[in-house]
């Protein structure tokens, strides 16, 4: 619940700079980067910070092979990713790689959903997960397909 709460007061916040005359955030669109931006940096930092860290690795697919590389790479990636949102050069590009990575990570949710003792930042419903993968999937689409 965190990303998406940091999502939509992330955005709200930034367009609300954007109508008191911040240029960067005159849009919605832009305001929604900067949302996004602010929660891949939250869930990026997750994929580092213990105990969020364990508890990742933890749900990643037992078929794929290294889950601390995996959840490491995938941080680094989301954490990119938020810088790539910030910069106005490369807003569409990271908003693209970001939906496809969310997209190839959510399998990862679907495991956690289905574990019998998820861990504890894991316990959100799969159709309640999936609606906020949705939310958070048409943002990047939002940005990606408006710059």
């Amino acid at each position: 619940m965190a990303p998406l709460i940091t999502l939509l007061a992330g955005s709200a916040l930034a367009r609300i700079a954007g109508l008191l005359g911040v240029d960067y955030t005159d849009s919605w669109p832009r305001a929604i980067a900067v949302g996004l931006a602010a929660m891949f940096l939250v869930t990026g930092i997750a994929h580092f910070a213990p105990p969020l860290r364990d508890q990742l690795v933890a749900i990643v697919p037992p078929a794929l092979p290294a889950p601390g590389l995996l959840v490491s790479v995938t941080g680094v990636l989301e954490l990119l990713g938020a810088v790539g949102l910030l910069l106005p050069a490369t807003r569409v590009a990271a908003a693209v790689c970001l939906l496809l990575l969310m997209l190839v990570m959510f399998p990862a949710n679907v495991y956690a959903a289905r574990m019998p003792d998820p861990p504890e930042s894991m316990t959100t419903r799969l159709p309640l997960r999936t609606v906020e993968e949705a939310v958070f999937l048409a943002a990047a689409a939002l940005v990606a397909l408006t710059g």
